[in-house]
């Protein structure tokens, strides 16, 4: 028996999207999460991104303080198209 130490890779941050709209910022919540905050500062949601076979998708999602969890507003080819749901959802 040998007393080898298993390390995992660090995880690697992705930088920030780029937004074409100057309503919403993003601000890093960890790795792969973004606060998406509108001008006054007011947080509208969160931005995650994913890996996907076919390419980077984004998430949106809101955070459910009841459950301490996220829920899922929808996934999405373009960072803008996720803001645009959490702006308007």
């Amino acid at each position: 028996m040998s007393d080898t130490l298993i390390r995992s890779h660090p995880e690697v941050p992705y930088a920030t999207p780029t937004l074409s709209s100057s309503r919403e910022h993003l601000v890093r919540a960890a790795a792969h999460l973004w606060r998406v905050q509108d001008a006054s500062g007011r947080v509208l949601g969160h931005l995650r991104i994913l890996s996907d076979p076919l390419g980077i998708r984004y998430r949106a999602e809101r955070l459910h303080l009841g459950t301490g969890g996220f829920r899922l507003v929808g996934d999405f080819w373009r960072a803008d198209d996720a803001v645009a749901a959490l702006r308007n959802g």
